[in-house]
C-alpha cells in the first residue's frame, strides 16, 4: 500500500495505528516512516509526509500512542515506545494528566501522545513513588497539571462572565470565531440529513450566522447566547428572517419553558469556548433540551490547544463525554474546512438516547 496513493488526509485510530480504507497499517517501515514524519502545520494542525506527499493527520485520540515505557538506569533519560517501533525521547516535566487519569504530553518535536494503560502501568514501576497528584523520580517531585487548562496562572474562571464575551465583540469588530457567514460544514451537511421541519435551539449563537441559515431552511430557531453586544449584533444581521427569535440567557441557567421543547440541538463553537471543566454540564443541558427522538448535530473542533478559548479536544473525548446520551448516526471529520480551520472540524449527528 503506498502512501502516494491516498489523499491529503490520513487517519490515526484509537490504538495509534495509521489506518487505509478502514485497514490498520502493519508494515513496520511504512508506519515507521509515518510517525517519524510527524510535524505541525501553519494552522496548528498535525500532518506527516511521505514519499514527498504530506497528509494531514485525523487522529482519533493522540497521533502517538506510547505502547511502552523505558529509562535507563539512573532514570535521567526517558524514552516512549510506540507503534511501529518507533523510539522517542521525552522529558518528566512536559507530562499531564486528563481527568480519566491518563497521562498525556508532547515529543521535544511538540506532538501530542498519551499513554496506553500498558504503558502507564510501566511508568508506575519505574518511578520511584507516585501519587494522585503527581510522581517522584530521583528526589524529584513532579506534579501533573490537567492536559486542558494547563496554563496555571491564568484565571479561566473570567470566560464564565458575558462581560468578557461581550468585551471580546467591543474590542475586535470581527472576533476570531466570527466567520461572517454560516459554517460550511452546517451548509453542506443540513441537505444530506434530509430534516423535516424541526425546532431548533443554537446554543452560544454569536452573532447570529447559523441560526439563520437554519431559519432559511425553514426550521424554527431559538438561538442563546449570554453577551448582550452578540445579541444585538445577531438582531442587526437577521431581523428580517422569519422564525428566527434571539434570547439573551446563559445556555447554563435557561428558563424551564425551554425544557424538552427541541427537535434539535446545534453546537458549534459553544463546546470549545466555555471551560473544559463545564463541558460535561454541556452535555447534559443538550440532553434536558430535548424531547425523547431529539438530536444533536455538532461541529467540534479535534485540536491540539490545551489553553484557550478555544480549548482543543479529541474524538475520544467528545465519544467518551456523549456517548452514554447520545448515539451518532453520523460521524465525520471535515476535509474542507475554511482556512486556520483545516484538518480540525468533526461533525457529528447523534440521537438521544432513551433514559
Amino acid at each position: 500500500m503506498k502512501f502516494d496513493q491516498i489523499d491529503k488526509f490520513i487517519k490515526i485510530d484509537e490504538e495509534g495505528f495509521f489506518v487505509f480504507s478502514g485497514q490498520q497499517l502493519k508494515e513496520p517501515d511504512e508506519g515507521k516512516a509515518l510517525l517519524n514524519n510527524l510535524h505541525r502545520l501553519e494552522n496548528d494542525s498535525i500532518a506527516t509526509k511521505l514519499n514527498d506527499v504530506t497528509a494531514i493527520v485525523e487522529a482519533y485520540d493522540q497521533p502517538i500512542v506510547v505502547q511502552q515505557v523505558e529509562c535507563n538506569e539512573d532514570k535521567t533519560r526517558w524514552t516512549l515506545i510506540a507503534h511501529y517501533g518507533v523510539h522517542i525521547p521525552f522529558e518528566l516535566n512536559k507530562l499531564s494528566i486528563d481527568e480519566w487519569d491518563r497521562f498525556l504530553g508532547r515529543t521535544e518535536d511538540n506532538i501530542p501522545f498519551v499513554f496506553s494503560r500498558k504503558a502507564q502501568n510501566e511508568f508506575f514501576n519505574l518511578v520511584d513513588e507516585f501519587d494522585d497528584d503527581g510522581f517522584t523520580v530521583n528526589g524529584k517531585y513532579y506534579s501533573l497539571p490537567y492536559w486542558l487548562t494547563t496554563a496555571q496562572d491564568k484565571d479561566y474562571n473570567e470566560i464564565d462572565s458575558s462581560d468578557y464575551w461581550t468585551k471580546a465583540y467591543n474590542d475586535n469588530e470581527t472576533p476570531g470565531w466570527e466567520m461572517n457567514a454560516p459554517n460550511p460544514a452546517l451548509v453542506h451537511t443540513l441537505p444530506q440529513l434530509k430534516l423535516t421541519r424541526s425546532r431548533v435551539a443554537v446554543l452560544g449563537c454569536g452573532s447570529g450566522n447559523d441560526a439563520a441559515h437554519w431559519a432559511e431552511q425553514g426550521h424554527l430557531v431559538t438561538a442563546f447566547d449570554f453577551s448582550p453586544e452578540a445579541i444585538k449584533r445577531a438582531q442587526e444581521k437577521y431581523s428580517g428572517v422569519k422564525n428566527l427569535e434571539f434570547v439573551q440567557q446563559d445556555v447554563f441557567n435557561l428558563d424551564d419553558k425551554y425544557i424538552e421543547q427541541f427537535d434539535i440541538v446545534f453546537e458549534h463553537t459553544l463546546y470549545c469556548a466555555i471551560r473544559p471543566q463545564k463541558r460535561d454540564e454541556l452535555v447534559k443541558v443538550w440532553r434536558k433540551l430535548l424531547h425523547s427522538e431529539g438530536h444533536l448535530l455538532g461541529i467540534f473542533f479535534a485540536m491540539d490547544r490545551p489553553s484557550g478559548p478555544p480549548f482543543g479536544g479529541s474524538e475520544w473525548e467528545i465519544e467518551r463525554r456523549t456517548h452514554k446520551s447520545f448515539s451518532p448516526l453520523y460521524w465525520t471529520r471535515w476535509q474542507t474546512s475554511a482556512g486556520g480551520r483545516q484538518g480540525k472540524e468533526l461533525v457529528v449527528y447523534a440521537r438521544l438516547t432513551k433514559s
